[in-house]
């Protein structure tokens, strides 16, 4: 039986504690003493200890991160989903093999701190179960160091893209966790035809959905009326999240408000990385509601734009910094997005600081949260399970 201690290790309140560590689960929880028990003892050193991070929403298929640069292309004609696809895929025909830049920008979030993901895999005519394959064998690789689940997205659409139905089906046999969805109404024009795939194959796999939602305004809301609609009338609350929900961002206090008690008598989670370019949902006023918000990288470099370092904390001080956030109660929230409300999105109940959690934490230079949150510090330590796996941007592998 493995049993290290991590001594003066600095958590929310401030003290200093000991965190007992066996078999890669934490057993107790006590302040320092002056000499902590004999055996494997690592001295954190007085710097602050947070849960791992949860890279909530990313696409591990699409990044050329740590490769050659690919300039940024505008769409003709402000922003377009369809255009925006047609990009993407020129680019990586002309890429690296995807194995080794989903290893590359796995290995950024890690070095940050992020040891539990959700990444988004294409699911679709255009390129079949290649991807999601790829991606699987890449997961399997890196279990010792990160939780990851996939889900199978249908960057085409579902309804546009013959055929995708029944590849999503089958990429959840082959092992990808969640279902996906894309923009129901804007890209297949059909919201109800593609909710009858997303969900029929969700209630017919027993998997949880996550659908990616850019419409606006009072299209937005409708779709996600009709998602809230769905995920009731098939009980899956707590099991559907709505990443990017744009539209949200256009409504009225009002509207929005109206919404949100909507969203929360749903239990469905709402995804944001506060992109600078566009409206993004109005996360105090939903937190306010108690929709549960969290939040990704979504893409790191890639066709969609050259930005993203995979650093969940940074992450956090975006939104906060484009939410107005200033007090440190405000600060802790933006934090809590990355690590304790991403981990109910992706429902891991063993996520956490606590007795029985996993030993999945990052060691941060900073007096505290609020001050990690507005410098986002680097050289952090990362343990997964109890074993270091990356310092100061280093990955350990077993």
């Amino acid at each position: 039986m493995t049993k290290t201690i991590f001594t003066n290790a600095k958590l929310s309140d401030g003290a200093l504690h000991d965190i007992h560590v066996e078999n890669g689960r934490i057993t107790g929880i006590q302040a320092t003493t002056a000499s902590p028990a004999s055996g494997n003892v690592i001295d954190i050193a007085g710097d602050l200890l947070v849960p791992g991070f949860v890279e909530g929403h990313i696409h591990l298929d699409t990044s050329f991160y740590g490769g050659k640069w690919v300039p940024h292309r505008p769409c003709t004609n402000g922003f377009d989903v369809h255009e925006r696809v047609a990009f993407q895929a020129d680019n990586m025909a002309k890429a690296e093999p995807m194995a080794e830049r989903a290893i590359k920008q796995l290995e950024l979030c890690v070095s940050h701190g992020t040891l539990q993901m959700r990444s988004h895999v294409m699911v679709d005519a255009s390129v079949g179960l290649k991807s999601l394959e790829t991606i699987m064998a890449v997961k399997e690789k890196y279990k010792d160091i990160i939780d990851i689940q996939l889900v199978a997205f249908p960057q085409s659409g579902i309804l546009k893209s013959p055929g995708t139905p029944e590849l999503l089906d089958e990429a959840i046999g082959l092992g990808a966790d969640l279902i996906g969805g894309l923009d129901p109404a804007s890209f297949d024009r059909d919201v109800s035809a593609h909710l009858d795939v997303v969900f029929g194959i969700a209630e017919k796999r027993g998997v949880d959905a996550d659908i990616h939602l850019h419409e606006g305004g009072s299209m937005g809301a409708f779709t996600i009326e009709e998602i809230c609609a769905r995920t009731e009338a098939l009980g899956m609350q707590g099991h559907v999240s709505i990443s990017h929900a744009y539209g949200l961002g256009d409504l009225a206090p009002d509207a929005a408000r109206k919404i949100a008690a909507k969203i929360a008598r749903s239990g469905i989670s709402i995804m944001t990385n506060a992109p600078g370019h566009h409206t993004f949902p109005p996360v105090a006023l939903l937190r306010s509601e108690g929709v549960n918000v969290f939040s990704g990288s979504d893409n790191i470099r890639d066709s969609w734009w050259p930005y993203g370092d995979g650093d969940m904390l940074r992450r956090a001080e975006i939104i906060g910094y484009r939410s107005g956030f200033f007090t440190d109660a405000e600060l802790q929230a933006a934090f809590d997005i990355v690590t304790t409300a991403g981990a109910k999105a992706l429902r891991l109940e063993d996520h956490g600081i606590e007795i029985g959690a996993k030993a999945d934490f990052v060691a941060i230079a900073a007096e505290h949260i609020p001050e990690a949150v507005v410098g986002f510090p680097g050289n952090r330590k990362v343990f997964k399970e109890g074993r270091l796996v990356a310092e100061s941007g280093k990955i350990y592998r077993q």
